[in-house]
């Protein structure tokens, strides 16, 4: 089987990636349903002095909050990312260290970690969560998001590398750890990609696919097999659900945010 009988494999920071990280953002709704559902939480806020984007990027999420408070911390280890991120956001202090080693100045009344877990080491995830709340002022909260473990986008993730992220997990080892001290939930939020055609979802199924590094690519013919096994819809079209987890700690006595119960 030729090379391009696989999904491809992409640089993160080529051409190609951003192609089809394009057209994953032209067919859903989940980074606009994102900043509604953070948008809330930070209307609920008694403080908004600092916001925390711990993993960055290139600043696209942290720039739509920005504004909301007085000053913004921005962590990305990632030396391109975090160039783009200063073009965008001359006023944030810019922090190029990983979680673990960076030390904001100030403690965060938003301490935010979107889509960044995906990169970290399952082992290690508890200590990366202990290490946020640690940055969060005592009336902040600290949010993680995350898409949803069983999300159609995740189940074919599994599929084709039998792996999962378990933020869930994560959280009821923390609450374990430190419930005494800190509430502990976890809210669902639907998001979809809507898309006309096999070639529209193939596109957005292969750059899904490249979450982690690709050790054996599966074959083209196989993903777009899976693809109209499970996305295909009544009438035509295709959609996957790519729901979100948000996770939100904060200390007790400190409300429960966007009023959804723990879990």
């Amino acid at each position: 089987m030729t090379d391009q009988e696989h999904i491809r494999i992409f640089d993160s920071q080529g051409e190609a990636y951003k192609q089809a990280f394009q057209i994953f953002l032209n067919h859903t709704d989940q980074k606009r349903n994102a900043k509604r559902w953070l948008q809330q939480a930070i209307n609920n806020l008694p403080g908004r002095q600092v916001f925390v984007d711990a993993g960055a990027g290139n600043g696209e999420l942290t720039r739509a909050f920005t504004d909301a408070f007085d000053r913004t911390i921005a962590i990305e280890p990632n030396a391109f990312l975090l160039n783009q991120l200063q073009q965008a956001i001359p006023t944030a202090e810019a922090i190029s260290l990983p979680i673990l080693s960076a030390q904001p100045s100030t403690p965060g009344d938003l301490v935010l970690s979107s889509h960044t877990f995906y990169y970290i080491r399952a082992d290690e995830w508890l200590a990366h969560l202990e290490r946020l709340v640690s940055w969060m002022s005592p009336t902040g909260v600290t949010i993680i998001v995350l898409q949803n473990r069983e999300s159609g986008c995740m189940n074919m993730f599994h599929h084709f590398f039998s792996h999962r992220f378990e933020l869930r997990r994560t959280a009821e080892q923390f609450r374990a750890n430190h419930g005494n001290q800190y509430e502990v939930m976890t809210t669902l939020d639907p998001a979809h990609v809507d898309t006309p055609d096999l070639s529209t979802t193939y596109a957005v199924a292969e750059f899904m696919l490249n979450l982690l590094e690709i050790e054996h690519a599966p074959s083209r013919k196989d993903v777009e097999a899976y693809i109209e096994a499970h996305f295909a819809i009544p009438g035509g079209g295709y959609r996957i659900p790519v729901h979100q987890d948000f996770l939100q700690i904060r200390a007790k006595g400190q409300g429960c945010g966007n009023g959804q119960s723990p879990g």
